[in-house]
């Protein structure tokens, strides 16, 4: 799809309708309690929409026609090749409603069309269309056994599955969860963030409209205790799926345990390094690759690259090459398609930002542009215990950290609390084996920037996550549970019982 200009994205943006109210049961509805939360749009402070402010109430709603879809099996026990004739229709529609998606995505959020109309969305259809196409291809097993029995290990849908999403990619991720665990046949209720809800209302209309049966899939607004909190702890819901902080993902481990142990799967933080060693080729690609992990999507993305580890021989050169490629990321309009660098999400968070900002001893260029915006940057660090080198700062700023040698480039690397990515950058094909090894995180790129694709699992080590992995078959395994049906083929009534 060719891109539009700023004003054809305005004209869009002006005529815009949006959703307001829950997705519950097939159908829009108001909170119970009738209370709404502003939503804004982050680049210019204007106001989009009031949104249904939900409550345990409509938590509790959610999950029981959740749990009704699912018993009664209209979904659950659909035939495999139904399903994904059903969601494979839902990829169509959101194929052909892919531009209003991608300016009500960037509108709440503050994200450049240019990322929402290339990346965003396709790869949100994608996501969908990829999982789809696996429910009938994914095969239970038999295990070995005698010829007087059959072992099966077949799969089973967990049941109904809470979904909590973060604000930094709202579509994304939501196809990343709903994708397996609709593909499974679960019933799901999803919590948006409260900063980005609308494309997710939107969404639960149009799987409605393919075809999904009413009750599968329930987008519940709300804050983070007034919803969140309640689908952690409901005794109903079967498995929770949370993406986001690491500090909110620990609750729902609190929450599993104070309610129905139910199973957690956690995405959270990443603090994560990008090691480059003095035989490291084309520093200027190495600078390209680095820019896009530092600054795309404004730096909020958990797998940024936050801390360049670099040997002191390539130091110098390599920093004027990534300040020579990140002058070329415009900060500005989000509905600019030339614009690279849109707004922080909340203006609480720009202020976050800024005080880490200010927190650093030398900014070597970028900083602070006001009004929620803040231009890329790159700040020198003295050393790894700096608390910008410590703390996930979910901005577009990359701290500079500068080692003597191989060694203690893995050392710095996996110094951190968090193991979600990493990178290295050699031409020592014998070195760049040993340090993907050796570095402690969920994925490793080498001689590049990248989270893998569709076919990749993605999750994180230590505090950046645990309890399964997004994307790939391997991400259908939390959405499911293993059975094991034993069944006797004997002839002899008097064999001993096994």
């Amino acid at each position: 799809m060719d891109l539009l200009t700023k004003n054809e994205y305005a004209a869009i943006a002006a005529q815009m309708d949006f959703p307001n109210a829950a997705y519950i049961d097939g159908a829009y509805r108001p909170a119970m309690s009738g209370a709404t939360f502003a939503t804004t749009n982050p680049a210019t402070g204007a106001a989009l929409t009031d949104v249904a402010a939900c409550g345990a109430e409509d938590v509790e709603f959610a999950v029981a026609k959740a749990r009704e879809a699912f018993d009664d099996g209209r979904w659950s026990r659909m035939h495999p090749s139904e399903r994904k004739d059903i969601l494979i229709r839902f990829a169509k529609l959101m194929t052909r409603n892919a531009r209003e998606l991608a300016v009500m995505e960037s509108l709440d959020s503050g994200k450049p069309i240019f990322d929402c109309e290339t990346v965003d969305i396709p790869e949100t259809i994608h996501c969908i269309k990829w999982h789809a196409e696996a429910i009938d291809k994914i095969y239970d097993q038999m295990a070995p056994s005698s010829d007087d029995h059959i072992a099966m290990v077949v799969r089973e849908p967990i049941g109904v599955v809470g979904l909590v999403l973060p604000w930094n990619f709202p579509l994304l991720m939501l196809a990343w969860k709903i994708g397996p665990a609709l593909a499974a046949g679960c019933s799901v209720v999803v919590k948006p963030a409260e900063e980005t809800s609308l494309t997710a209302l939107r969404v639960g209309e149009l799987a409605s409209e393919a075809g999904l049966p009413r009750g599968v899939l329930n987008v519940v607004p709300g804050g983070g205790a007034a919803v969140g909190e309640p689908i952690g702890r409901h005794m109903d819901i079967d498995m929770v799926s949370f993406t986001g902080s690491t500090v909110t993902g620990k609750r729902f481990l609190t929450y599993s345990a104070d309610s129905n142990a139910k199973e957690v799967v956690l995405e959270m933080g990443g603090k994560n390094p990008a090691i480059v060693m003095d035989d490291a080729e084309n520093l200027d690609r190495v600078a390209q690759h680095l820019v896009n992990g530092a600054y795309w999507n404004m730096g909020e993305n958990c797998s940024a690259t936050s801390r360049l580890i670099v040997h002191h021989d390539v130091r110098d050169e390599l920093l004027e090459r990534i300040e020579h490629h990140a002058q070329q990321w415009n900060v500005g309009d989000p509905l600019d398609p030339e614009t690279r660098i849109g707004a922080l999400v909340s203006q609480a968070h720009f202020d976050k930002v800024s005080g880490y900002l200010e927190k650093a001893e030398k900014v070597v260029f970028g900083g602070s542009a006001g009004g929620g915006f803040v231009a890329p940057s790159l700040v020198q660090l003295p050393d790894n215990n700096h608390v910008l080198a410590r703390d996930e700062i979910f901005g577009p700023v990359l701290g500079v950290i500068e080692v003597d040698n191989f060694d203690q480039a893995i050392q710095v690397a996996n110094d951190t609390d968090y193991g979600l990515c990493a990178s290295l950058f050699t031409a020592n094909a014998k070195r760049a084996i040993r340090g993907a090894r050796m570095l402690r995180a969920g994925t490793v790129t080498v001689n590049c920037y990248g989270e893998g694709d569709i076919a990749t699992p993605f999750g994180g080590y230590k505090q950046s996550g645990f309890g399964g992995r997004d994307n790939s078959v391997h991400a259908h395994d939390q959405y499911t549970q293993l059975k094991t049906i034993w069944v006797d083929l004997s002839d002899d009534e008097d064999e001993a019982v096994q």
